[in-house]
Protein backbone atom coordinates (compact mmCIF):
# COMPACT_ATOMS: atom_id res chain seq x y z
CA UNK A 1 0.00 0.00 0.00
CA UNK A 2 1.19 3.43 -0.55
CA UNK A 3 1.54 6.10 1.83
CA UNK A 4 0.92 9.60 1.08
CA UNK A 5 1.65 12.61 2.99
CA UNK A 6 1.33 16.48 2.12
CA UNK A 7 3.39 18.95 3.84
CA UNK A 8 3.51 22.64 3.51
CA UNK A 9 3.82 25.74 5.26
CA UNK A 10 2.19 29.52 4.99
CA UNK A 11 2.74 32.98 5.90
CA UNK A 12 0.11 34.14 8.50
CA UNK A 13 -0.19 38.17 8.86
CA UNK A 14 -0.62 37.55 12.91
CA UNK A 15 1.17 36.71 15.60
CA UNK A 16 1.51 33.17 16.45
CA UNK A 17 -0.53 33.60 20.21
CA UNK A 18 -3.43 35.03 17.46
CA UNK A 19 -3.17 32.35 15.01
CA UNK A 20 -2.83 29.89 17.93
CA UNK A 21 -6.55 31.25 18.91
CA UNK A 22 -7.55 30.52 15.35
CA UNK A 23 -6.84 27.67 15.00
CA UNK A 24 -8.17 26.10 18.36
CA UNK A 25 -11.24 28.27 19.66
CA UNK A 26 -14.94 26.82 17.93
CA UNK A 27 -16.27 30.05 17.31
CA UNK A 28 -12.92 31.26 14.88
CA UNK A 29 -13.01 27.63 13.44
CA UNK A 30 -16.67 28.12 12.56
CA UNK A 31 -15.17 31.07 10.68
CA UNK A 32 -12.45 29.54 8.33
CA UNK A 33 -12.72 25.98 8.92
CA UNK A 34 -15.29 23.83 10.36
CA UNK A 35 -19.36 25.07 11.52
CA UNK A 36 -19.35 23.03 14.50
CA UNK A 37 -15.96 22.22 16.95
CA UNK A 38 -16.08 20.45 20.01
CA UNK A 39 -12.81 20.92 21.78
CA UNK A 40 -11.30 19.80 24.87
CA UNK A 41 -7.92 19.45 25.03
CA UNK A 42 -7.24 17.67 28.63
CA UNK A 43 -10.12 14.68 27.43
CA UNK A 44 -7.93 14.61 24.05
CA UNK A 45 -10.89 16.41 22.12
CA UNK A 46 -10.81 18.04 18.84
CA UNK A 47 -13.69 16.90 16.72
CA UNK A 48 -15.28 18.99 13.64
CA UNK A 49 -17.99 18.44 11.42
CA UNK A 50 -20.51 20.00 9.57
CA UNK A 51 -20.99 20.84 5.18
CA UNK A 52 -17.38 22.68 5.21
CA UNK A 53 -15.37 19.31 6.78
CA UNK A 54 -14.22 17.11 4.47
CA UNK A 55 -15.36 13.70 4.82
CA UNK A 56 -16.96 14.44 8.03
CA UNK A 57 -20.48 16.03 7.25
CA UNK A 58 -22.32 14.89 10.67
CA UNK A 59 -21.19 14.82 14.44
CA UNK A 60 -21.51 11.07 14.13
CA UNK A 61 -18.60 10.55 11.79
CA UNK A 62 -16.75 13.57 13.78
CA UNK A 63 -13.77 10.60 14.84
CA UNK A 64 -10.98 13.21 15.49
CA UNK A 65 -8.67 12.49 18.00
CA UNK A 66 -6.07 14.88 20.27
CA UNK A 67 -3.02 13.79 20.38
CA UNK A 68 -0.28 16.90 21.13
CA UNK A 69 -1.95 20.45 22.19
CA UNK A 70 1.07 22.82 22.95
CA UNK A 71 -0.64 26.27 23.70
CA UNK A 72 0.99 28.61 21.81
CA UNK A 73 3.29 26.07 19.55
CA UNK A 74 0.50 24.00 17.79
CA UNK A 75 -1.23 20.60 17.82
CA UNK A 76 -1.86 17.27 16.60
CA UNK A 77 -5.39 15.26 15.51
CA UNK A 78 -6.59 12.43 13.91
CA UNK A 79 -8.71 12.47 10.84
CA UNK A 80 -10.30 10.36 8.66
CA UNK A 81 -10.65 11.24 5.30
CA UNK A 82 -12.31 9.03 2.24
CA UNK A 83 -12.75 6.15 5.06
CA UNK A 84 -8.53 6.09 5.70
CA UNK A 85 -7.01 7.11 8.78
CA UNK A 86 -4.76 9.81 9.22
CA UNK A 87 -2.39 12.39 10.98
CA UNK A 88 -2.89 16.45 11.04
CA UNK A 89 0.15 18.10 12.29
CA UNK A 90 -0.15 22.05 13.00
CA UNK A 91 2.85 23.80 14.12
CA UNK A 92 2.96 27.37 14.92
CA UNK A 93 6.95 29.26 13.95
CA UNK A 94 7.71 32.96 14.46
CA UNK A 95 7.79 34.48 10.52
CA UNK A 96 11.99 35.10 10.97
CA UNK A 97 11.31 37.53 7.83
CA UNK A 98 8.74 39.81 9.44
CA UNK A 99 8.94 40.24 13.23
CA UNK A 100 5.78 39.47 14.64
CA UNK A 101 3.98 37.23 12.19
CA UNK A 102 4.03 33.98 12.35
CA UNK A 103 4.61 30.77 10.22
CA UNK A 104 1.47 27.56 9.50
CA UNK A 105 3.60 24.94 9.09
CA UNK A 106 1.12 21.83 8.02
CA UNK A 107 1.56 18.02 7.73
CA UNK A 108 -1.22 15.72 6.67
CA UNK A 109 0.08 11.84 6.41
CA UNK A 110 -1.91 9.04 5.22
CA UNK A 111 -0.53 5.60 5.95
CA UNK A 112 -1.97 4.44 3.37
CA UNK A 113 -3.39 6.72 0.56
CA UNK A 114 -7.42 7.00 0.16
CA UNK A 115 -8.09 4.83 -2.56
CA UNK A 116 -9.47 7.51 -4.67
CA UNK A 117 -8.38 8.77 -8.31
CA UNK A 118 -6.14 11.86 -7.74
CA UNK A 119 -5.88 11.40 -3.98
CA UNK A 120 -2.40 14.16 -3.82
CA UNK A 121 -4.26 16.33 -6.07
CA UNK A 122 -7.12 16.16 -3.81
CA UNK A 123 -5.95 16.58 -0.01
CA UNK A 124 -3.59 19.54 -1.62
CA UNK A 125 -6.30 21.17 -3.11
CA UNK A 126 -8.59 20.87 0.24
CA UNK A 127 -5.43 22.59 2.30
CA UNK A 128 -5.18 25.32 -0.53
CA UNK A 129 -8.72 25.85 0.05
CA UNK A 130 -8.48 26.22 3.97
CA UNK A 131 -5.24 27.93 3.43
CA UNK A 132 -6.73 30.62 2.20
CA UNK A 133 -9.70 30.16 4.13
CA UNK A 134 -7.87 31.16 7.14
CA UNK A 135 -5.55 34.06 5.56
CA UNK A 136 -8.68 35.33 4.54
CA UNK A 137 -10.45 35.14 8.33
CA UNK A 138 -7.24 36.65 10.13
CA UNK A 139 -7.55 39.84 8.14
CA UNK A 140 -11.21 40.20 9.11
CA UNK A 141 -13.17 39.58 6.04
CA UNK A 142 -15.89 36.66 5.55
CA UNK A 143 -15.34 33.64 4.18
CA UNK A 144 -17.73 31.45 2.43
CA UNK A 145 -17.42 27.88 3.72
CA UNK A 146 -17.53 25.04 0.77
CA UNK A 147 -20.53 22.66 0.85
CA UNK A 148 -18.12 19.67 0.74
CA UNK A 149 -21.70 17.80 0.09
CA UNK A 150 -22.36 19.29 -2.51
CA UNK A 151 -22.86 17.39 -5.99
CA UNK A 152 -22.11 20.38 -8.14
CA UNK A 153 -19.52 22.32 -6.97
CA UNK A 154 -18.53 25.63 -8.33
CA UNK A 155 -17.16 28.94 -7.63
CA UNK A 156 -19.58 31.71 -8.27
CA UNK A 157 -18.35 35.50 -7.70
CA UNK A 158 -19.40 39.00 -8.77
CA UNK A 159 -18.21 42.27 -8.67
CA UNK A 160 -19.02 45.78 -9.91
CA UNK A 161 -16.99 47.67 -12.50
CA UNK A 162 -17.81 51.75 -13.01
CA UNK A 163 -17.53 51.23 -16.89
CA UNK A 164 -20.02 50.58 -19.72
CA UNK A 165 -20.25 46.49 -20.65
CA UNK A 166 -18.54 47.50 -23.69
CA UNK A 167 -15.29 48.31 -22.58
CA UNK A 168 -15.67 45.76 -19.85
CA UNK A 169 -15.92 43.43 -22.58
CA UNK A 170 -12.79 44.41 -24.26
CA UNK A 171 -11.07 44.20 -20.86
CA UNK A 172 -11.52 40.24 -21.26
CA UNK A 173 -10.35 40.01 -24.76
CA UNK A 174 -8.14 42.51 -25.67
CA UNK A 175 -4.58 41.15 -24.95
CA UNK A 176 -2.63 44.29 -23.60
CA UNK A 177 -5.39 45.00 -21.95
CA UNK A 178 -5.61 41.43 -20.82
CA UNK A 179 -1.88 41.79 -19.45
CA UNK A 180 -2.95 44.70 -17.23
CA UNK A 181 -4.93 43.07 -14.89
CA UNK A 182 -4.58 39.27 -14.90
CA UNK A 183 -2.53 37.89 -18.04
CA UNK A 184 0.95 38.27 -18.57
CA UNK A 185 1.35 37.37 -22.62
CA UNK A 186 -1.91 37.18 -23.70
CA UNK A 187 -3.24 35.93 -26.92
CA UNK A 188 -6.78 36.16 -28.04
CA UNK A 189 -8.54 34.65 -31.08
CA UNK A 190 -11.81 36.22 -30.62
CA UNK A 191 -14.07 33.79 -31.55
CA UNK A 192 -15.77 30.54 -30.68
CA UNK A 193 -13.21 27.93 -30.94
CA UNK A 194 -10.56 30.65 -31.19
CA UNK A 195 -7.59 30.55 -29.15
CA UNK A 196 -7.57 32.46 -25.75
CA UNK A 197 -4.18 32.14 -23.60
CA UNK A 198 -3.47 33.99 -20.72
CA UNK A 199 0.45 33.19 -21.10
CA UNK A 200 0.99 32.20 -17.42
CA UNK A 201 3.92 29.68 -17.46
CA UNK A 202 4.69 27.98 -14.28
CA UNK A 203 6.53 24.70 -12.85
CA UNK A 204 4.40 21.75 -11.46
CA UNK A 205 6.96 19.34 -9.55
CA UNK A 206 10.05 20.35 -11.52
CA UNK A 207 7.05 19.99 -14.98
CA UNK A 208 6.78 23.17 -17.03
CA UNK A 209 2.77 23.48 -17.13
CA UNK A 210 1.13 26.44 -19.75
CA UNK A 211 -1.76 27.01 -17.01
CA UNK A 212 -4.99 28.64 -18.02
CA UNK A 213 -7.54 28.57 -20.73
CA UNK A 214 -6.82 27.74 -24.15
CA UNK A 215 -10.24 27.61 -26.61
CA UNK A 216 -13.05 30.14 -26.62
CA UNK A 217 -16.36 28.38 -26.21
CA UNK A 218 -18.79 30.57 -26.12
CA UNK A 219 -19.36 34.38 -27.44
CA UNK A 220 -22.04 37.08 -26.95
CA UNK A 221 -20.24 40.44 -27.85
CA UNK A 222 -20.21 42.80 -24.77
CA UNK A 223 -22.83 40.22 -22.47
CA UNK A 224 -20.75 37.09 -22.09
CA UNK A 225 -17.75 35.10 -22.57
CA UNK A 226 -16.79 31.02 -21.57
CA UNK A 227 -13.47 29.58 -22.11
CA UNK A 228 -12.29 26.35 -21.26
CA UNK A 229 -9.66 26.06 -18.31
CA UNK A 230 -7.56 23.20 -17.83
CA UNK A 231 -6.66 21.23 -14.24
CA UNK A 232 -4.47 23.78 -13.32
CA UNK A 233 -1.25 20.55 -12.70
CA UNK A 234 -2.59 19.06 -16.63
CA UNK A 235 -2.50 16.83 -14.36
CA UNK A 236 -3.59 13.46 -16.77
CA UNK A 237 -7.13 12.17 -15.92
CA UNK A 238 -8.00 15.56 -14.35
CA UNK A 239 -11.48 17.25 -15.83
CA UNK A 240 -11.47 19.86 -17.79
CA UNK A 241 -14.01 22.82 -16.19
CA UNK A 242 -15.15 25.99 -17.62
CA UNK A 243 -15.09 29.88 -16.80
CA UNK A 244 -18.02 31.98 -17.32
CA UNK A 245 -17.61 35.76 -17.58
CA UNK A 246 -21.56 37.26 -17.83
CA UNK A 247 -21.89 41.08 -17.35
CA UNK A 248 -25.08 43.13 -16.92
CA UNK A 249 -26.06 46.56 -16.60
CA UNK A 250 -26.05 48.15 -13.44
CA UNK A 251 -26.38 51.67 -12.63
CA UNK A 252 -23.13 53.61 -13.26
CA UNK A 253 -21.35 50.80 -14.92
CA UNK A 254 -21.43 46.73 -15.08
CA UNK A 255 -21.74 43.59 -13.01
CA UNK A 256 -19.44 41.06 -13.92
CA UNK A 257 -20.44 37.71 -12.68
CA UNK A 258 -18.15 34.76 -12.73
CA UNK A 259 -18.73 31.14 -12.75
CA UNK A 260 -16.08 28.34 -12.82
CA UNK A 261 -16.94 25.02 -12.49
CA UNK A 262 -18.51 22.09 -12.45
CA UNK A 263 -15.85 20.45 -10.42
CA UNK A 264 -15.67 16.99 -10.40
CA UNK A 265 -15.14 17.19 -6.48
CA UNK A 266 -15.88 19.95 -3.81
CA UNK A 267 -12.18 19.98 -2.39
CA UNK A 268 -11.07 20.36 -6.55
CA UNK A 269 -12.52 24.25 -5.41
CA UNK A 270 -8.90 24.91 -3.74
CA UNK A 271 -8.02 28.24 -3.40
CA UNK A 272 -9.49 29.14 -6.94
CA UNK A 273 -12.15 31.85 -4.71
CA UNK A 274 -9.42 33.65 -3.03
CA UNK A 275 -7.33 33.88 -6.97
CA UNK A 276 -10.98 34.69 -8.41
CA UNK A 277 -11.44 37.48 -6.05
CA UNK A 278 -8.20 39.12 -6.32
CA UNK A 279 -8.45 39.07 -10.28
CA UNK A 280 -12.19 41.04 -10.03
CA UNK A 281 -10.87 43.34 -7.81
CA UNK A 282 -7.83 43.98 -10.66
CA UNK A 283 -10.47 44.07 -12.79
CA UNK A 284 -12.42 46.61 -11.18
CA UNK A 285 -9.37 48.83 -10.46
CA UNK A 286 -9.01 49.05 -14.12
CA UNK A 287 -11.30 51.47 -14.42
CA UNK A 288 -11.22 53.44 -10.94
CA UNK A 289 -10.81 56.76 -10.86
CA UNK A 290 -7.35 57.80 -12.37
CA UNK A 291 -6.69 53.64 -13.64
CA UNK A 292 -9.43 53.79 -16.19
CA UNK A 293 -8.70 51.08 -19.13
CA UNK A 294 -7.94 52.28 -23.10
Amino acid sequence: MTELTHAFEAAMPVTPTRLFQALTDPAELAGWFAEHADIDPAAGRFRFWGRSSYSTPTAAEADQVLSRFEPGKGLTFSWTVQGQPSQVDWRIEGDPKTAGDAIWKVRHHFPVAPAIGRAKSLITDLWSFHTGALKTHLIGQPVDLPDFTDPAPRVRQSIFVAAPRERVFQALIDPEILNRWIASAARVEPRVGGEMSYGWEYKVDGRPVTGGPTRILELVPNEKLVTDWPDWRLEPGAPVTTVSWTLTDEAGGTRVTLTHGTFERPADIGDYPYGWQDFLVALARLFAAGGEAA
